[in-house]
């Protein structure tokens, strides 16, 4: 930004020195240069003084020029009143007198590294003083603070005097800090700005922006995820998915230099071609025109017609066609996926699918990730596979499943978790649920439900049937939180207890000495003697330690009441364990177990059903001398 500065080069000077010499300019860095090359010296060794500065107008008619006029200080001061700032038949410029001369030096100014900069338009100008400049203060230093100022700017060809209305209080700041300083230096960079023209407003050019086919940009940190491509645009009511913005034109400007900054026209080339149903709402103003989802789903181009629509149908998901599709579960997007083919995958290996409801009729593939409100499977899923909805149908399970409703129609050695689970045939595979339904069960097959498992015909054995309360992670979490305060709670209502017996038998066994030392108080405040410091202390301390067994007692008795909510709290994780059933329709074959977790006392109770035993449903009860045991009861 910087354009000249006050600091040392580094290029060698020359000893040489030149004549003085008064030159009359209106471009004094083209003078200085001009002048250093007769001399045969460098440019940095020679200076200059600025004796008189004339400002000269003029404002052309009919695209004639007129004659340049010189403005007084008035004129100036006038100048953007009459508004002939912007007025772009109106022309300033300055002329300059200046005395060159070879550089002192010893200069007092010649480690006060000072820069004059500009932005683009050289609208507004700024002073700079340099990381590391050192300067010490004198008696005329602000006046030869301007007097740097204004060489720096002239040499810039920015205007002095002018647009600069903000210049003596920088000065005047400046001054003082190195006035308080004595010698200033300066540990960091300083930025002041001591001029500001008028910035022109810019051109804008029409254009159409696309907002949906922006939503899934990633950053130059981020890892591009090349199997998601964007396939499926999904939309939500009332999103912004187009917009085209109408041209404007700028506004005109004039630089610190006096240069008129005239706007050029602007370009209309990208006006909508494309028409919409009444799925989209256009929104038009001044500005631009707003192109906004009416409803949830995803946005097509059909020719040229833009719409919403919530379904489609296609033929398989794969990183060679489509690539991930993540729509989102909220986005009211369905896909039926119409792969059939048994050696094929209906949804390739790796891909993830994200949507509010998914009819696949073929498999899911390998490490592929399936989430929805509502899926349907009509194939099989690989054991790598995941997929989660809240209501789930799957034929054939070998992966991992979770939501709320599922229904299996074969699981082999597949993983599920849920809320209601409902399987046809399970030949090996790990349940989660609170309620638990299989027809035909196999072998190998672990159940563990917070409810109910209820098995119509079993074929199998190696299984294990569990009941537990703690079935999910956020009840365990709360359990664990709980006995950690029933912990915390039961060591301070222990500590307490015994504070109490050692403060009751203090107070029982000095309450005679107590009451003899109040009775004697009493007697000398009666008669108007001064009451031994002594006793005064003994009769504070007894008081103090009858009021702390007070306190204590209250405490003991909330936190005892604490603590008695916390335990019912924990036996209330198991409240419902009793009416759980383990229920089997069939005749028990093979070697099974039965079991179940209660959370207190934290124990199992098992129990491995004789092969042929008719009994079929099973609970926990709770005997007369307070143990536990898994009986046969009544449906």
């Amino acid at each position: 930004m910087a354009l000249f500065g006050s600091s040392k080069q580094s290029a060698d000077t020359s000893s040489k020195k030149i004549r003085p010499t008064v030159i009359r300019t209106q471009n004094v860095a083209k003078e200085l240069m001009a002048l250093a090359k007769s001399y045969e010296v460098n440019v940095y060794s020679i200076d200059f003084n600025i004796l008189e500065v004339q400002t000269y107008t003029r404002l052309n008619k009919d695209g004639k020029e007129v004659d340049w006029e010189e403005a007084s200080d008035k004129d100036l001061s006038e100048m953007e009143d009459k508004g002939l700032v912007l007025d772009k038949n109106f022309q300033i410029k300055q002329m300059y007198e200046i005395e060159i001369f070879s550089r002192v030096e010893n200069d007092p100014y010649g480690d006060f590294h000072l820069a004059v900069g500009a932005n683009a338009t050289k609208c507004k100008v700024y002073l700079s003083i340099k990381e590391g400049s050192k300067v010490s203060y004198s008696p005329r230093f602000e006046q030869e603070l301007l007097i740097l100022i204004n060489k720096s700017k002239v040499r810039a060809n920015i205007l002095i005097n002018i647009f600069d209305e903000m210049l003596p209080a920088v000065v005047s700041k400046i001054g003082a800090h190195v006035r308080v300083s004595e010698t200033a230096v300066y540990d960091k960079n300083e930025t002041h700005l001591i001029a500001e023209a008028y910035e022109p407003t810019p051109t804008t050019d029409d254009a159409i922006i696309l907002h949906y086919d922006k939503k899934d940009s990633v950053s130059e940190k981020d890892k591009i995820d090349y199997a998601n491509r964007g396939f499926i645009q999904s939309v939500h009511k009332d999103e912004l998915l187009i917009e085209y913005i109408k041209i404007k034109e700028g506004k005109p400007g004039r630089n610190c230099r006096g240069e008129f900054l005239e706007p050029r026209e602007p370009v209309e080339s990208n006006a909508p071609t494309f028409t919409t149903d009444d799925t989209i709402k256009v929104i038009e103003t001044d500005k631009n025109i707003e192109y906004r989802a009416v409803e949830n789903g995803y946005i097509a181009l059909e020719g040229t017609l833009y719409t919403i629509k919530s379904e489609v149908d296609i033929g398989e998901i794969s990183f060679r066609t489509t690539g991930s599709i993540s729509a989102g579960v909220d986005s009211d997007v369905s896909i039926n996926v119409k792969e059939t083919d048994l050696i094929k995958d209906a949804i390739g290996t790796g891909m993830n699918v994200e949507v509010s409801e998914i009819d696949i009729e073929g498999n899911v593939g390998s490490n592929t990730k399936v989430t929805a409100l509502k899926a349907n499977i009509g194939g099989q899923t690989h054991k790598t596979a995941t997929v989660r909805a809240e209501n789930l149908s799957v034929n054939i399970h070998k992966g991992k499943a979770y939501g709320k409703n599922i229904h299996i129609t074969r699981l082999e050695h597949g993983e599920i978790e849920g809320d209601i689970v409902d399987i046809s045939q399970a030949m090996g595979g790990h349940i989660r649920a609170k309620e638990i339904s299989i027809e035909l069960c196999g072998s190998y097959v672990h159940a563990t439900a917070s409810r109910l498992i209820e098995i119509k015909k079993l074929q199998g054995s190696e299984n294990i049937f569990t009941i537990d309360p703690l079935l999910k992670k956020s009840v365990q979490e709360s359990l664990n939180e709980n006995q950690e305060n029933i912990d915390e709670l039961s060591n301070s209502v222990k500590n307490i207890g015994k504070e109490i017996e050692e403060y009751t038998s203090i107070v029982k066994n000095n309450q005679a000495t107590f009451n003899d030392v109040k009775k004697r108080l009493m007697h000398y405040k009666k008669n108007g003697v001064k009451m031994p410091a002594s006793f005064v202390k003994q009769y504070k301390q007894f008081q103090k330690a009858q009021d702390h067994l007070k306190n204590i007692k209250k405490e003991f008795e909330v936190k005892k009441d604490q603590l008695n909510l916390l335990t019912t709290k924990t036996a209330s994780f198991q409240d419902n364990i009793f009416d759980a059933r383990i229920i089997n329709r069939d005749r028990w074959i093979g070697h099974n177990e039965i079991i179940f977790k209660l959370v207190d006392p934290p124990i199992e109770v098992s129990l491995k059903p004789p092969e042929g035993s008719p009994e079929k449903i099973f609970a926990i009860v709770e005997l007369e001398d307070g143990t536990y045991e898994i009986e046969a009861v009544r449906e």
